[in-house]
Protein backbone atom coordinates (compact mmCIF):
# COMPACT_ATOMS: atom_id res chain seq x y z
CA UNK A 1 0.00 0.00 0.00
CA UNK A 2 1.21 3.37 -0.97
CA UNK A 3 0.40 6.44 1.06
CA UNK A 4 -0.12 8.15 -2.04
CA UNK A 5 -0.20 7.01 -6.17
CA UNK A 6 0.17 9.10 -8.82
CA UNK A 7 -1.83 8.87 -12.34
CA UNK A 8 0.08 9.89 -15.15
CA UNK A 9 -2.03 10.25 -18.40
CA UNK A 10 0.36 10.97 -20.54
CA UNK A 11 0.74 8.77 -23.84
CA UNK A 12 4.65 9.80 -24.09
CA UNK A 13 7.56 8.42 -22.65
CA UNK A 14 8.99 12.23 -22.26
CA UNK A 15 6.39 14.46 -21.48
CA UNK A 16 5.94 17.59 -19.47
CA UNK A 17 3.67 16.45 -17.36
CA UNK A 18 5.24 13.12 -16.88
CA UNK A 19 8.13 14.89 -15.57
CA UNK A 20 6.16 17.43 -13.40
CA UNK A 21 4.88 14.31 -11.77
CA UNK A 22 8.11 12.06 -11.28
CA UNK A 23 9.65 15.48 -9.66
CA UNK A 24 6.62 16.01 -7.31
CA UNK A 25 6.91 11.80 -6.50
CA UNK A 26 10.76 12.16 -5.82
CA UNK A 27 10.34 15.18 -3.74
CA UNK A 28 7.62 13.44 -1.48
CA UNK A 29 9.60 10.21 -1.56
CA UNK A 30 12.55 12.25 -0.35
CA UNK A 31 10.07 13.19 2.89
CA UNK A 32 9.57 9.47 3.89
CA UNK A 33 6.29 9.24 1.91
CA UNK A 34 5.12 5.98 0.32
CA UNK A 35 4.48 6.86 -3.47
CA UNK A 36 3.44 4.60 -6.32
CA UNK A 37 2.99 5.20 -9.82
CA UNK A 38 0.99 4.51 -12.65
CA UNK A 39 1.12 5.13 -16.08
CA UNK A 40 -1.48 5.05 -19.09
CA UNK A 41 1.37 3.53 -20.76
CA UNK A 42 1.78 0.33 -18.30
CA UNK A 43 -2.04 -0.59 -19.40
CA UNK A 44 -1.86 -3.06 -22.69
CA UNK A 45 -3.59 -0.48 -25.48
CA UNK A 46 -5.98 -3.25 -26.37
CA UNK A 47 -7.34 -3.69 -22.58
CA UNK A 48 -7.90 0.18 -23.15
CA UNK A 49 -9.70 -0.05 -26.10
CA UNK A 50 -11.89 -3.03 -25.70
CA UNK A 51 -12.62 -2.32 -22.27
CA UNK A 52 -10.73 -5.14 -20.44
CA UNK A 53 -11.94 -4.67 -16.44
CA UNK A 54 -10.85 -7.85 -15.99
CA UNK A 55 -7.37 -7.79 -16.99
CA UNK A 56 -4.44 -8.12 -14.43
CA UNK A 57 -2.97 -4.84 -15.35
CA UNK A 58 -6.05 -2.73 -14.84
CA UNK A 59 -7.25 -5.10 -11.42
CA UNK A 60 -3.36 -4.35 -10.23
CA UNK A 61 -4.08 -0.31 -11.08
CA UNK A 62 -7.34 -0.34 -9.36
CA UNK A 63 -6.15 -2.04 -6.37
CA UNK A 64 -3.35 0.00 -5.57
CA UNK A 65 -5.87 3.50 -6.33
CA UNK A 66 -8.40 1.77 -3.93
CA UNK A 67 -5.38 1.58 -1.12
CA UNK A 68 -3.87 4.67 -1.30
CA UNK A 69 -4.16 7.46 0.74
CA UNK A 70 -4.44 10.26 -1.62
CA UNK A 71 -4.21 10.06 -5.51
CA UNK A 72 -2.42 12.23 -7.78
CA UNK A 73 -3.33 12.73 -11.63
CA UNK A 74 -1.84 14.06 -13.87
CA UNK A 75 -2.02 15.15 -17.81
CA UNK A 76 -0.88 16.70 -20.76
CA UNK A 77 -3.85 19.25 -22.44
CA UNK A 78 -5.07 17.66 -25.82
CA UNK A 79 -8.11 19.35 -27.51
CA UNK A 80 -8.94 21.45 -24.86
CA UNK A 81 -9.06 18.23 -22.16
CA UNK A 82 -7.20 15.41 -20.82
CA UNK A 83 -5.46 12.85 -22.70
CA UNK A 84 -8.03 10.40 -24.35
CA UNK A 85 -5.95 7.54 -23.18
CA UNK A 86 -6.47 8.80 -19.49
CA UNK A 87 -9.96 8.47 -20.27
CA UNK A 88 -10.36 5.10 -21.58
CA UNK A 89 -8.43 4.25 -18.17
CA UNK A 90 -10.99 5.66 -15.77
CA UNK A 91 -13.68 4.50 -18.04
CA UNK A 92 -12.31 0.69 -17.16
CA UNK A 93 -12.08 1.42 -13.20
CA UNK A 94 -14.49 0.94 -10.85
CA UNK A 95 -17.30 3.83 -10.62
CA UNK A 96 -16.24 4.52 -7.03
CA UNK A 97 -12.47 4.06 -7.34
CA UNK A 98 -11.28 7.42 -5.90
CA UNK A 99 -14.47 7.61 -3.25
CA UNK A 100 -13.58 10.31 -0.25
CA UNK A 101 -10.00 10.14 -1.60
CA UNK A 102 -8.03 13.60 -1.67
CA UNK A 103 -6.96 13.81 -5.21
CA UNK A 104 -4.34 16.76 -6.63
CA UNK A 105 -5.22 17.45 -10.53
CA UNK A 106 -2.10 18.44 -12.55
CA UNK A 107 -2.05 19.33 -16.14
CA UNK A 108 0.15 20.91 -18.47
CA UNK A 109 -0.26 22.90 -21.63
CA UNK A 110 1.08 25.07 -24.77
CA UNK A 111 -0.66 28.05 -23.24
CA UNK A 112 -2.55 29.91 -20.82
CA UNK A 113 -5.89 29.03 -22.71
CA UNK A 114 -5.71 25.52 -21.87
CA UNK A 115 -6.22 26.32 -18.11
CA UNK A 116 -9.91 25.86 -18.30
CA UNK A 117 -9.17 22.26 -19.44
CA UNK A 118 -8.17 21.87 -15.47
CA UNK A 119 -11.71 22.87 -14.15
CA UNK A 120 -13.88 22.40 -16.76
CA UNK A 121 -12.38 18.31 -18.19
CA UNK A 122 -10.48 16.40 -15.12
CA UNK A 123 -11.63 17.75 -12.01
CA UNK A 124 -15.51 16.66 -13.48
CA UNK A 125 -13.60 13.08 -14.65
CA UNK A 126 -12.04 13.25 -11.01
CA UNK A 127 -15.54 13.75 -9.28
CA UNK A 128 -17.60 11.04 -10.85
CA UNK A 129 -15.11 8.66 -9.60
CA UNK A 130 -15.83 9.98 -5.98
CA UNK A 131 -12.91 12.15 -5.59
CA UNK A 132 -12.73 15.09 -3.38
CA UNK A 133 -10.37 17.35 -6.06
CA UNK A 134 -8.26 19.56 -4.45
CA UNK A 135 -7.41 23.70 -6.30
CA UNK A 136 -4.74 21.64 -8.85
CA UNK A 137 -1.80 23.26 -10.49
CA UNK A 138 -1.57 24.00 -14.35
CA UNK A 139 1.91 24.92 -15.86
CA UNK A 140 3.11 25.81 -19.19
CA UNK A 141 4.98 24.14 -21.14
CA UNK A 142 7.30 27.32 -21.38
CA UNK A 143 7.54 26.58 -17.45
CA UNK A 144 8.92 22.88 -17.93
CA UNK A 145 12.40 21.77 -18.44
CA UNK A 146 12.25 18.18 -19.91
CA UNK A 147 16.05 17.89 -19.44
CA UNK A 148 16.62 18.87 -16.21
CA UNK A 149 16.10 16.80 -12.62
CA UNK A 150 14.40 20.36 -11.47
CA UNK A 151 11.86 20.62 -14.30
CA UNK A 152 9.93 23.53 -12.56
CA UNK A 153 11.74 26.60 -13.98
CA UNK A 154 9.80 29.37 -12.29
CA UNK A 155 10.01 29.72 -8.35
CA UNK A 156 5.96 30.94 -8.03
CA UNK A 157 5.09 28.07 -9.48
CA UNK A 158 7.56 25.94 -7.54
CA UNK A 159 5.29 27.55 -4.12
CA UNK A 160 2.00 27.05 -5.61
CA UNK A 161 3.25 22.94 -6.71
CA UNK A 162 4.42 22.42 -2.80
CA UNK A 163 1.38 24.34 -1.63
CA UNK A 164 -0.84 22.15 -3.20
CA UNK A 165 1.14 19.37 -2.32
CA UNK A 166 1.05 20.47 1.22
CA UNK A 167 -2.97 20.38 1.07
CA UNK A 168 -3.29 16.89 -0.28
CA UNK A 169 -1.46 15.75 2.34
CA UNK A 170 -3.27 17.68 4.70
CA UNK A 171 -6.48 16.20 3.76
CA UNK A 172 -4.46 12.95 4.33
CA UNK A 173 -3.50 13.76 7.62
CA UNK A 174 0.04 14.44 7.33
CA UNK A 175 0.97 17.75 8.37
CA UNK A 176 4.49 20.12 7.61
CA UNK A 177 6.28 17.85 4.56
CA UNK A 178 7.82 21.30 3.17
CA UNK A 179 9.16 23.84 4.73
Amino acid sequence: MHDIVIISGSPSVDSRSQKVLGYIGDRLNEKGLSIGHISVRDIPGEDLMFGNFNSPEVTGTSEKIRNAKGIIVGSPVYKAAYSGVLKSLFDILPKDIMKDKPVLPVMSGGSISHLLALEYALKPLISTLKGTTLKGVYYLDSQIDKTSAFPIQDEELIQRTEVQVEELLGKMGVEGVFP
